[in-house]
């Protein structure tokens, strides 16, 4: 009866050390790697479990958006796929307003329009010109006709830049 009480008491122990050597400290690292895959925001440099290494650009409920590269090519990954964070962005605001809001909003227009290449960045303008109409009917009709105008002259540009580069390709 002895031996047998010896042996249960030894199989217990090895379990404990097993527990407090390899299993608990597993389940610490997870919680960690977890915490940190949430607190993923705008503008963190990330390394994905592949190797890549890219800029989080929007950030959503399961996945995130990243950029690639100088040609700032964007990829959509899933959370659980993002190794570490290098470098921790200005995405990390404790308490924002909303103005906050409007200047983050802002800024990604701007890099919007910085990342496009010149054709897309002249349809950009003109699809601008479309989203505005609505707010045109609280201005005065002269603003409206100054504005209108003046996205004419942003149109006409846009097409004769593009004739160019139609007529710099035919060349070739």
């Amino acid at each position: 009866m002895g031996s047998s009480m010896f042996s249960i008491l030894i199989l217990v122990l090895l379990f404990a050390v097993m527990y407090f050597l390899m299993i608990r400290p597993q389940k610490k690292r997870e919680k960690e790697t977890k915490e940190m895959r949430a607190s993923i925001a705008v503008g963190d440099e990330i390394v994905t479990i592949g190797g890549l290494c890219c800029k989080v650009v929007k950030t959503k409920e399961e996945s995130i958006v990243v950029q690639v590269g100088p040609d700032k090519v964007k990829m959509e990954f899933m959370r659980w796929a993002v190794s570490k964070v290098v470098k921790q962005g200005s995405g990390h605001v404790t308490k924002a307003s909303v103005e906050d809001y409007d200047e983050v909003a802002d800024a990604e227009k701007q890099e919007a329009r910085k990342a496009k290449p010149k054709r897309m960045k002249k349809a950009a303008v003109v699809e601008e010109a479309e989203e505005a109409v609505p707010a045109e009917a609280e201005k005065e009709p002269k603003d409206i006709a100054e504005e209108a105008a003046k996205a004419a002259e942003e149109a006409v540009e846009a097409a004769e830049d593009i004739a160019e580069d139609v007529a710099e390709k035919a060349e070739e």
